[in-house]
């Protein structure tokens, strides 16, 4: 399930009130085999405003992964 298209929809900065994000899925190695390996198993979500650049992290699994609540979710981090 994607999960940025809804977040980017729904945005509104919590430092200045914009609603306008850039969301940018970012993947990084953990540690131990998949660091040696370069093995890119976590991956997260940078939703960046477009106006005073504050940046937010989510992780896509956590979100993805509540399917019938994703908008209940999206609803208490944005205030739907």
């Amino acid at each position: 399930m994607d999960v940025a298209a809804p977040i980017q929809e729904r945005f509104k900065c919590s430092k200045c009130g914009n609603d306008q994000a850039r969301v940018k899925e970012l993947a990084m190695t953990g540690t131990g085999l998949s660091k040696l390996f370069d093995i890119q198993h976590n991956h997260y979500l940078f939703v960046s405003c477009l106006h005073c650049g504050y940046t937010e992290v989510y992780d896509p699994r956590i979100l993805g992964g509540k399917r019938g609540t994703l908008s209940t979710i999206l609803d208490v981090l944005f205030g739907g």
